[in-house]
């Protein structure tokens, strides 16, 4: 029936706030998945039923979304702690969660069309159009997270949205303004930082990183949001552009570019010195300061090395490529893992012809590209779920006869739903070797405390340095070990600490002398 009177509260659960308050305290506290699906159905449901109040849209959107902080940032953690989690459970986590933020971006964005569509009772909101922008773009923002947590593709309506909020926010004069975008002593914030957080956090290459070094990225650059600058023309310290209108991601400025009005130059600005101070600070600390909030405990080392890859990427001059990289198409056989590793290349060693060696949980990359210091390689369909940033590989060309190492160093999915890989290879051999302790009287491969390792080294370098690749924890800093390659043996010293992972220890040892 039309309702010629008008004033009729929608047919909706929520109709009224007594109702909305009920269901809201009905929901299973004890079941963060249940409660957070509930709660995006709710979000949905609130959507796309017309004959909401605005001011009142508003207030239930709200409800829902202080509702649900707890639910979600239990199972955000939980993504995050366990990254080996079986694959329904991490799919179960992974739409629960971005289901949530999609929902509720949805939401507040919704409310800011009314108001722009001139929806009768719009002008109720007018006062609150500061905190609608600033929600819809943190919205945006853990969207892009959840995101690059898979290595995913990022949508591009996400480019979309956050373009014409940052654009309705200068139209209306209230981009600058800081305003409580949420309650508590982190929440003041004003749309033009949470723009920059945004786009900050996309430039700043995290699919070079694993999952938690993504996560802390976005603490941090939430954390350091305040210094972030943004300029409508090209201006100091703005590396990286952004146009309002093409919906496409951000970029770093290139000599000769040409722009339109719709372009915004941005860059870290007064946070590259506040990321140094930082870092600084943790190591005369020792740890990371109280008022950093990274939402959980990570190891110090563990996060001075994300802040030194921020360090990098928010430069104004980056990195130059100091190989060069060529164009082929080669198939590479690929196996993951050190005990795997360990296995193929002493497997080859013994095996005439080495190409009947192929471990038979193998898998078959395509390389598209290489250069003396690596790979890229697409992933087949049928890859499995263990392909991480800092994976440790062993692989060997269809022209190569024996295998050498890798480490995974960057995933990104390509407008094919193809995931793509960075993979850096190390030394130009990968010989099995035995070590064992100096001071040990047993000498033989079979020795109680040998343990095989992988040389990656024909010769010493010019330091007189060679580098092995050995089980997590292997490496000791004032430890001489014995090297045994076939049949002689060696005396090295360590000498530093290249890369640890969860796995091995990359290090590199002074050559003292032939046993």
């Amino acid at each position: 029936m039309l309702d010629w009177v008008g004033g009729r509260k929608p047919d909706h659960p929520m109709a009224t706030m007594k109702k909305a308050r009920e269901w809201i305290a009905g929901l299973p506290g004890h079941d963060a998945f249940k409660a957070l699906e509930e709660i995006t159905t709710w979000l949905d449901s609130i959507n796309t039923t017309e004959g909401f109040k605005p001011d009142y849209r508003l207030e239930l959107i709200d409800l829902l979304d202080q509702a649900a902080k707890n639910h979600q940032q239990k199972l955000a953690l939980e993504y995050l702690g366990a990254p080996r989690l079986r694959k329904f459970h991490e799919n179960r986590l992974w739409q629960a969660c971005f289901g949530f933020w999609k929902t509720l971006g949805a939401a507040y964005l919704q409310c800011i069309e009314q108001f722009q569509a001139g929806v009768p009772g719009s002008g109720k909101v007018k006062k609150d159009l500061p905190l609608l922008a600033g929600r819809t773009l943190r919205a945006l923002t853990v969207q892009i997270k959840w995101f690059l947590q898979r290595y995913a593709l990022i949508e591009d309506r996400i480019w979309k949205d956050l373009g014409r909020v940052y654009l309705f926010a200068e139209s209306q004069g209230f981009g600058a303004q800081r305003t409580a975008i949420y309650p508590g002593a982190h929440g003041e914030s004003s749309i033009q930082e949470e723009f920059l957080k945004a786009l900050m956090l996309v430039v700043s290459s995290p699919d070079s990183l694993p999952p938690t070094g993504i996560h802390i990225v976005e603490r941090a650059v939430a954390h350091l949001g305040k210094g972030f600058v943004i300029k409508p023309r090209a201006a100091l310290h703005c590396n990286f552009f952004f146009d309002l209108s093409m919906h496409k991601p951000p970029s770093r400025v290139h000599k000769g570019m040409a722009f339109g009005p719709m372009v915004r130059f941005f860059g870290a600005g007064a946070a590259e010195q506040a990321l140094r101070d930082l870092m600084r600070e943790i190591e005369d600390k020792d740890g990371v300061p109280s008022d950093v909030h990274l939402g959980g405990d990570f190891d110090k080392e563990a996060v001075l090395s994300v802040l030194a890859h921020l360090e990098e990427y928010w430069a104004g001059t980056p990195a130059e490529r100091t190989v060069q990289r060529r164009e082929l198409a080669t198939r590479l056989t690929v196996v993951h893992g050190f005990p795997e590793v360990l296995r193929w290349i002493g497997a080859v060693v013994k095996t005439n012809p080495p190409e009947n060696t192929d471990p038979e949980a193998s898998e078959c990359w395509i390389a598209f590209n290489a250069s003396d210091g690596g790979y890229g390689a697409l992933l087949p369909q049928v890859s499995g779920d263990w392909v991480h940033v800092g994976n440790l590989l062993g692989l060997r060309t269809e022209t190569e006869t024996n295998c050498r190492v890798g480490i995974v160093r960057r995933i990104a999915r390509d407008r094919h739903g193809q995931r793509r890989v960075g993979i850096q290879v190390l030394g130009k051999v990968a010989i099995l070797v035995s070590l064992s302790p100096a001071d040990s009287a047993d000498t033989s491969d079979t020795a109680s405390g040998a343990a095989s390792a992988v040389l990656l080294s024909d010769k010493p370098d010019k330091n007189g340095e060679v580098a092995l690749l050995m089980r997590a924890g292997g490496f000791m800093q004032k430890q001489r070990i014995r090297m045994r390659v076939r049949d002689r043996a060696y005396l090295l010293a360590p000498s530093a600490l290249i890369e640890g992972g969860k796995e091995f220890d990359w290090a590199r040892f002074k050559a003292l002398k032939q046993l």
